[in-house]
């Protein structure tokens, strides 16, 4: 009877291991092929037939990308934005998502349910009506718009994500910071905001990851070449007729460390009790 259980449960272990080295590899293949494309040259792309593996690895596509286009200039900009973005985002979210937690006030549901709504508007559907409140306020081909629109369209999220953090702590641990003299902001800034951070870094995670990756507004409102985001400068590998795939998924390997050191240095966040250190 125990063989029996215990070939069982090795089947099982096996079976869920080979499911899971699958999964894995589905997802990490587009990224392996794209690294692989980086180090081939442009002769070896279009040679038939091709092999798995580069013939000759082409290191210098990455010394090429840097030294003769602007990376350094779009990858400065996308921090630029990203990071400022998700800053103004944060700081306009944490005390509206501190007082949808903690105060009732009348309409309160309907409210949250059009905080949430505005997260169905497609920045591409309102690119019009976008440009020309830009051009109003004359912040074309301008950091200041992107970040703005950025931290904009992130803002309802962000406000929604955190303000289920905040009501699920419970205020009494807010209400023993007040009695032992922390003043309502101080109670925020020292009991609430810590015991809600993995709520605080899911929401900068999401907000930095969409100001990166965004493009469509960010094609329309900057036309100065040393002002474009990463996303809109990989663009330029891409002629009329003809695409250089090798300098593109280079462009792109660069494009894609940023956000991966992101999640490599928060990640200790993120597995952190939400409750952590609260009442017992």
């Amino acid at each position: 009877m125990k063989n029996t259980k215990s070939k069982t449960i090795s089947v099982k272990k096996v079976a869920t291991m080979t499911g899971a080295y699958f999964i894995a590899w589905f997802f990490l293949y587009p990224y392996i092929n794209m690294f692989l494309t980086s180090v081939r040259s442009h002769e070896e792309l279009y040679a038939h037939p091709t092999t798995h593996l580069p013939q000759a690895w082409q290191w210098r596509n990455y010394l090429d990308v840097w030294d003769n286009a602007p990376i350094a200039n779009f990858l400065k900009s996308s921090l630029i934005i990203s990071i400022s973005a998700t800053i103004l985002a944060l700081v306009v979210s944490l005390p509206a998502a501190y007082f949808l937690a903690r105060y009732r006030f009348k309409f309160r549901g309907a409210f949250l349910l059009l905080v949430l709504a505005t997260q169905m508007f497609s920045p591409t559907a309102l690119i019009i009506g976008i440009f020309r409140e830009v051009d109003f306020f004359s912040l074309l081909d301008s950091y200041l718009a992107l970040i703005i629109l950025n931290a904009g369209f992130n803002l309802a999220f962000s406000i929604w994500l955190l303000a289920g953090f905040f009501s699920s702590i419970p205020i009494e641990i807010e209400e023993a910071a007040l009695i032992d003299g922390c003043t309502r902001i101080q109670a925020l800034r020292r009991v609430t905001i810590p015991i809600a951070l993995p709520g605080v870094v899911t929401a900068i995670i999401f907000t930095f990851v969409a100001a990166w990756n965004e493009f469509t507004i960010a094609l329309t409102i900057i036309s100065s070449i040393n002002k474009k985001p990463l996303p809109v400068g990989l663009t330029q590998f891409i002629g009329q007729y003809d695409i250089a795939w090798e300098y593109l998924f280079t462009a792109t390997i660069i494009a894609i460390i940023p956000v991966v050191v992101l999640f490599i240095v928060i990640e200790r966040y993120l597995v952190s009790g939400l409750t952590a250190g609260s009442v017992k």
